[in-house]
């Protein structure tokens, strides 16, 4: 019964065809009735009447049939694709598109870590599902003092992240649940990913094995992959010939012995790269490098034995994304050319085909909050690219994500498809499925997009209509900035807020602590007064009465 009602909700449209069937079967049962039971006899203008309510009533029981039928696939098909962030608008066609693009879509591997990482495969699996992300594992040998047995599994922290962010819902609670940590008894300050993947390593031949054996118990959209199984360190060697063999130690020793990295290596040199990570990049329609620390997430997945190698010997079209920001103590100062020429000087050429890179059009207030910390702008300058082969592409991909500076990950996505889409056209391979979906799907990204853009700026102009309050064309044009100076001084203001109570509270404290000094004091100088007084007091005690009587007529005798 549940699921009958559930036809006559407005969501189900439902209730137009039930209405239509209903209509059609009065049509044809009227016509049926006059046909049967004639009043008199049936003229030609009569029979050509019942005919046409016959006609008209039997097309709208079909015409409803057929509908009734094809919304109840697209109810079934809609419930069973996760994938669908908006129910409005939908249809067969769509849905069954939206199934096929993405189990049929192009192969993509993604090469890096952090939350550049991260970006890249929340844009990615809205396209495909066939993608292979490639992290790094290597915080084997690192000292965390007391908490080294805490902290022995989080070489897994890459990974995790990469098994959350390829989550099929974008919402999911996986990301919540992996990252969960426990606030009571043995178990405190321990998260949830530490267990799972302990026991998972424990259970598994390998941590390779552990990781591939979680794909399938997260049941993610594609694969996240270690780019070795065997234990490594990152070193790191100064300029100055300084070698640091911690990679979390690289950036401080950097600032401490004022110099720049001169190269990064692995300790052992000889790690072997996955078998399963060489395969899925020869198979690769597309590999996308980075976004993600130079030194510390990209340049060591690509150092692994077998896997630059690979990459020279794919036919894949290879995406570098280059940084927005520096990283203090790693890439200060760096420019395009600077990531670039470094991958280069490490791996040699024919790694990157494109490279795709910011405009720099960032609210300068967010730019402030990173210097703060010691990082700038990435610089714009490409003019000293040692290969000149590299295509370069410029795009504003920053966006202001919880007042951190984030890559724009759709367009990330949408240049890679386009670029595989034009690939294939310059084969002449237009008329193929694996085109016609790819191009399809862009077409629909595009008007989804000026969509959203002509609904946000609709509402926009309401707002500004309704509000009586005109804005001017510098607040129209810098209301980010506008709002960003307003959040900085309020958090400002706060601050000073804080530091004022904190002040007047100390001093209250420092006043009340000198006054109940000086009393205390005060009182010890009464006390000190009050024994030196009663030692030097005579002690005088009443006399009796005999003596009294005699002392009085002693003096009454000598007076006399």
């Amino acid at each position: 019964m549940k699921g009958i009602f559930y036809w006559f909700k407005d969501s189900s449209k439902m209730k137009r065809w039930i209405m239509l069937i209903l209509v059609g079967i009065i049509f044809a049962s009227f016509g049926m009735a006059n046909m049967i039971v004639p009043t008199e006899a049936i003229t030609f203008t009569q029979a050509a009447k019942i005919i046409a309510y016959f006609v008209i009533g039997f097309t709208c029981v079909v015409i409803g049939l057929i509908y009734i039928n094809k919304r109840t696939m697209e109810l079934f098909i809609e419930a069973t694709d996760d994938r669908i962030d908006s129910k409005e608008k939908v249809n067969v066609n769509s849905l069954i598109f939206n199934k096929t693009i993405y189990n049929q879509g192009p192969k993509i591997v993604v090469i890096g870590g952090g939350s550049g990482l991260n970006t890249t495969l929340e844009g990615l699996k809205k396209h495909t599902s066939n993608i292979t992300a490639v992290v790094t594992v290597s915080d084997y040998g690192e000292n965390f003092g007391a908490n080294n047995e805490t902290m022995l599994y989080r070489q897994f922290e890459d990974i995790k992240n990469g098994i959350a962010s390829l989550a099929v819902e974008d919402n999911s609670k996986m990301k919540e649940l992996l990252n969960y940590h426990f606030t009571e008894g043995s178990l405190k300050g321990i998260s949830f990913a530490d267990l799972y993947f302990a026991a998972m390593n424990d259970i598994s031949k390998s941590s390779a094995e552990a990781v591939k054996n979680s794909n399938e118990i997260f049941k993610i959209c594609g694969n996240v992959l270690p780019v070795t199984k065997d234990k490594m360190k990152i070193c790191a060697e100064l300029e100055n010939g300084y070698l640091i063999e911690e990679k979390s130690r690289i950036a401080e020793t950097v600032y401490d012995k004022l110099t720049k990295i001169n190269r990064v290596y692995l300790n052992p040199t000889n790690c072997k790269a996955l078998p399963e990570v060489i395969e899925a990049i020869k198979e690769a329609d597309g590999i996308i490098i980075g976004p993600g620390s130079l030194y510390t997430n990209v340049i060591p997945n690509l150092l692994v034995n077998g896997v630059s190698r690979a990459l020279k010997e794919t036919k894949a079209i290879k995406l570098y994304v280059c940084n927005i920001m520096t990283e203090p103590g790693l890439t200060d100062n760096y420019s395009v050319a600077d990531h670039i020429n470094a991958i280069i000087e490490h791996c040699g050429e024919g790694i990157i085909d494109y490279c795709l890179y910011d405009t720099g059009e960032v609210i300068p207030e967010f730019i402030k909050k990173y210097n703060l910390d010691g990082a700038e702008l990435v610089e714009q300058n490409i003019e000293d690219i040692k290969d000149k082969k590299i295509k370069l592409i410029k795009e504003n991909i920053s966006v202001i994500k919880d007042d951190f500076v984030r890559h724009n990950s759709m367009i990330i996505a949408d240049t890679l498809i386009k670029m595989i889409c034009d690939d294939l056209k310059f084969k002449d391979k237009q008329n193929e499925p694996e085109y016609i979906l790819m191009n399809s799907k862009l077409q629909a990204d595009k008007e989804i997009t000026k969509e959203n853009k002509r609904k946000a700026k609709n509402k926009k102009e309401k707002n500004k209509k309704s509000s009586e309050k005109q804005k001017s064309k510098f607040a129209s044009k810098y209301s980010d900035r506008i709002e960003s100076i307003k959040h900085s001084d309020e958090m400002a203001a706060k601050r000073k807020k804080a530091r004022m109570i904190k002040k007047e509270t100390k001093i209250n404290h420092i006043e009340d602590k000198e006054k109940i000094e000086e009393m205390l004091k005060q009182k010890e100088e009464i006390l000190k007064a009050y024994q030196e007084s009663k030692e030097k007091k005579e002690i005088i005690r009443p006399k009796d009465y005999d003596e009294i009587r005699k002392e009085k007529i002693n003096k009454f005798n000598n007076g006399k």
